[in-house]
């Protein structure tokens, strides 16, 4: 499967591996872009789609480990596949635990590494639509006016409006006013969907 949206980072120090997995990463489709170092990587101004990174995990200077610790320190999202010419259990382990796609010992079977690839990129792919959406979602609780999200806070725990319009000090007309217009910004058309968008922004 190729997909041409999607771009595929290679780490590694050794010239021969860059370019062997570069001709074999293009072969199924996907952009490539290969670095012989952690800073190397870190300096490239990175595009905004789906990707992957295949690193390897013993290199000079950064390690791969390292460089797995510092994106994620940076909230760099990006999913990481470990190559490894001598793997040991404790850095396996280590790597796992950190969020790696998979952690595969040289030389690497072509179609495993690339069937590899194809899930990280998917496995990016979905989670940078799941923030897409919840960035969006966001921006309507934002839209929200100060009473307006009182009133929402109110709904989630399960109050009625005339219990609200108590709550707040005001009548319960305009709680209804105020709900309208909580259902109509946040794009619900029902409390079942109401508190689901909420909850995806963290709001209970």
């Amino acid at each position: 499967m190729t997909d041409s949206e999607a771009i595929v980072f290679v780490v590694d120090d050794d010239p021969s591996v860059r370019r062997s997995l570069k001709r074999l990463i293009r072969s199924a489709g996907f952009a490539v872009a290969s670095f012989a170092s952690a800073q190397e990587f870190l300096e490239y101004p990175r595009p905004d789609i789906p990707g992957c990174l295949v690193l390897d995990i013993h290199m000079p200077g950064v390690s791969g480990l390292e460089l797995q610790e510092e994106m994620a320190r940076a909230g760099f999202n990006l999913p990481v596949i470990f190559l490894t010419g001598y793997g040991t259990v404790p850095a396996s382990v280590r790597a796992m635990k950190a969020g790696a796609v998979d952690f595969l010992e040289k030389p690497v079977d072509d179609n495993t590494l690339l069937d590899v690839i194809q899930q990280a990129v998917e496995r990016n792919r979905r989670a940078r639509l799941e923030q897409a959406e919840i960035r969006e979602i966001q921006g309507r609780v934002d839209s929200l006016s100060p009473r307006e999200r009182e009133v929402l806070s109110l709904l989630l725990t399960g109050m009625l409006n005339k219990q609200i319009a108590s709550e707040l000090g005001t009548t319960e007309k305009t709680i209804k006013v105020h709900r309208g217009r909580v259902m109509e910004k946040m794009q619900a058309g029902s409390m079942a969907k109401l508190v689901r968008l909420a909850g995806r922004v963290g709001l209970r």
